[in-house]
This record gives structure tokens, sequence and C-alpha cells, in this order.
């Protein structure tokens, strides 16, 4: 389960968990002075400066602790293993995790640190961790104003994009340099990718190609009808014939009714095939045309699958660049 479910528990259980940190905590330490005094009991100038100074609890720690060692480290052990065992249940009866068999995982450090082998015992501090997040939890502590924790924050930031970053452009890296030694890349995508949804993108083609013609007249009859006015008549104004014809009697009144009439042919003429935008056969011309443009589009050669290749292989540099800038700079900086 989620770990977000874990904060919802009963604070008094909260307290329960953080009480048996605390004794376990209380352990890890006594066990961690225990083994560094182990450790330096076994220097021999230190071992002779210690019975120097107090040959009596020299004495009785080489002869009640030291010689009984093992079996002392075996009895935190087993209560490290306990400790272990007992929040596996708790986190299994609590459904603290998608899967019961995570716990170990999640807590690898704690598992670690129950093996009775020098280097392991070592893992067992970072319990510490354990009782900092159920504090945090608790409202006891808030670690996020502490100095230590924004230090190892912006470290830990700078050190995951620099580590992401290297990772990118390893892979876009390699990604070029397929493009580069592929044959024939661009007609593989052109048969495996584009040519089985030929008729779905013909489709949406003609689809969008009358949305957007019909949109745009619906938004601009007005002005268009207004141009094909103005066109008429600027038309009319520079032919020889009807200057002529404006000398005659009454020809500028037969003029104006000439240029009404054709200025309502014409704008009757644009409205009518504007509007016919939108019938079957329009859409089936357009259908055409899109198909024809598509087939043209797909066919390639050796010079278009250069041409093709080398713009992704740009692209990718491109965003290679852009991966590469150091974006913490800006943050801490």
């Amino acid at each position: 389960m989620p770990e977000n479910r874990r904060t919802s528990l009963n604070p008094a259980l909260e307290r329960v968990h953080l009480v048996w940190d605390l004794l376990v905590i209380l352990l890890v330490v006594a066990n961690l002075t225990l083994l560094l005094f182990d450790s330096l009991f076994m220097l021999s100038p230190l071992n002779a400066a210690f019975e120097a100074v107090a040959p009596g609890l020299h004495d009785a720690y080489e002869s009640h602790i030291r010689a009984n060692f093992i079996a002392i480290d075996l009895a935190f052990v087993a209560i490290f293993l306990l400790d272990v065992l007992l929040g596996w249940a708790v986190a299994i009866a609590e459904r603290r995790y998608h899967r019961w068999f995570f716990y170990p995982f999640v807590h690898w450090y704690d598992v670690l640190g129950c093996i009775p082998v020098g280097g392991f015992r070592l893992l067992r501090i970072l319990r510490v961790i354990t009782l900092l997040q159920r504090m945090q939890r608790l409202g006891l502590i808030d670690v996020r104003r502490w100095y230590l924790y924004s230090v190892i924050i912006k470290y830990y930031d700078i050190l995951l994009e620099e580590l992401t970053d290297r990772i990118s452009i390893r892979m876009l890296d390699s990604v070029q340099s397929h493009l580069r030694s592929s044959d024939g890349l661009s007609g593989r995508m052109v048969e495996q990718v584009l040519r089985p949804r030929q008729q779905a993108l013909i489709q949406e083609i003609t689809q969008r190609l009358e949305a957007m013609a019909g949109t745009a007249y619906d938004h601009n009859r007005a002005d268009t009808l207004l141009y094909v006015r103005e066109l008429v008549g600027r038309t009319l104004s520079e032919s020889p014939e009807i200057r002529r014809l404006s000398r005659l009697p009454m020809g500028s009144q037969l003029t104006r009714g000439l240029e009404g009439s054709i200025s309502d042919l014409a704008c009757r003429l644009v409205n009518e095939a504007l509007e016919g935008l939108q019938s079957p056969e329009f859409s089936a011309l357009v259908e055409h045309l899109a198909e024809s443009g598509f087939d043209a589009w797909l066919r390639t050669d050796p010079h278009t699958e250069k041409v093709s290749e080398q713009v992704l292989v740009d692209m990718l540099e491109l965003l290679k660049e852009q991966i590469a800038v150091k974006e913490w700079k800006n943050k801490y900086e």
C-alpha cells in the first residue's frame, strides 16, 4: 500500500511505534558503542594504555565482555531480528505496501544490519532514518528546516540531475549512431508506421481541411462578400466598354444597375461555393486530393531518406544541447 496510507494511522499507534523505535535506537547506540570500544580494545597501544589507567576495569571487560562478545552481539542481533519480524508483521496487518513481501526490500538496511558480520553491523545506525521519519510525521521535528537537510537535498539534486543528464545524452548518442548506420530507416518508418495508418491520417487531414475552410468562411463571411463587391465594382469601373456605356443617355443608371446585378450574382456564387464545402462531393474531392498528396509525400528515395535521417540527427543533437544545460547552477548559484 502507498506510504500516504501509513500517515493516516491513529496517533496513539504512531506513538507506540515511536516508543519501540526509541528503544531499538538505544540498543543500536549501545551495540555500536560496544563495537567501537571493542575495536579500539583490540589495538595493542590503546589496550596497554587502558590496562595501565584502569587495570580492574580492563580485566573485568576482558573476562566478562570480550570473552563473551559473540554471545552478547548475537543477543543484540536477536532483538534486531525480532524488530524486523515485528515490523514486517505490522506492515502486513496495516497493508502498508502493495505486496506483503515488499517490507524486507524497503527496509534493506535493517535486514542487513541483522547479519552478525563486522561490515554489516555498521548499517544498524541507519535505523536513525526510520526514527526521524516517524518523528517528522508526528510533528515532533521538522527536518526540512535543518541546515544539514538543505545541504543533502542540494547535492542530491545536483547528483541526480548530472546522472540523469549523462544517461539521457548517452542514450541519444546511441540513437544517433543507429540513425547514421541504418539503411533505409525512412523507408521502414513509412511502411511500418505511416502506411498502416494511411486511411486514418487521410480522413483526419480531410476533416481538418473542411473544418478550417468552413470555420474561416463563417468568421469572415461579411468581409469576403464585401471584397467580392469591391472587386466587381473596380473591374467594371476599369472596363472600357462600361465607360462607353456610362456616357450614353441613362448610361449611369444602367451601369449602376449592371454593377449591382453582377455583384449580387458574384456574391451568390461565392456564397454557394463556400457553403458547398460541407457537401459530400467536396468531401470526396478533398479526400482524393489528400490521398494523392499523401502518396506523393510517402514516396521516398535515397536522397529524401538521407535528408530525413539528418533532420532526426540534428533534432536529437539540439535536444542533447538542451539536456546538457546545468539547471542546478541557476537554482543554487
